[in-house]
């Protein structure tokens, strides 16, 4: 016996939708899954893409910031003051110490004892205090510093005087010595 398909009800969309044979639902939820996937895609590329151009943007930036050269520095005017304290700080921080320090150490006897060492960079000059026993290690001295090649000839006796309180009786002297081109 052949089926009858008898049916009073009146048309609406409950009743069209219980009518979609399976296969067209099928292809509807295909056609759904089909258009998410295109749409997801479609984003991640669109993505993709704005990073890419945001990455040649910075690219050109710097291109184009390499290019200008540097920003402008701005001036700030510095006191002359603070200016000839800083001047005169890389003066004391540029002495030659080393080359000083050698051409003393390679001039002093034994006898002679260094109290104090006074380098005045603007001046290029080193006040050398010391004490010895006798005149003659003294004058024995300055020759040492004047046979030096950083002083040279520029070596010479400020002052000199002996200590009479004191039961040895040192004989304490000051040295003018002059570095660098004469």
């Amino acid at each position: 016996m052949t089926r009858l398909d008898i049916d009073f009800a009146p048309p609406n969309w409950r009743r069209s939708l219980h009518r979609v044979p399976v296969w067209a639902w099928c292809v509807g939820a295909l056609g759904v899954a089909l258009a998410v996937t295109a749409a997801y895609s479609g984003s991640a590329a669109l993505q993709r893409q704005q990073l890419r151009e945001g990455q040649l943007q910075r690219a050109q930036q710097r291109v184009l910031a390499a290019t200008q050269g540097p920003a402008p520095v701005v001036f700030t005017p510095i006191a002359p003051a603070q200016a000839a304290a800083v001047n005169a700080a890389i003066l004391q921080l540029n002495l030659p110490w080393r080359d000083l320090q050698d051409a003393l150490a390679s001039a002093t006897p034994p006898a002679v004892a260094l109290l104090a060492l006074e380098p005045d960079a603007r001046k290029r000059v080193l006040k050398i205090t010391a004490e010895t026993t006798s005149s003659d290690a003294m004058v024995a001295y300055v020759a040492q510093l004047k046979q030096q090649e950083l002083f040279g000839t520029r070596v010479q006796l400020l002052r000199h005087e002996i200590n009479a309180l004191d039961p040895n009786k040192p004989l304490r002297f000051q040295l003018e010595a002059r570095w660098g081109t004469p």
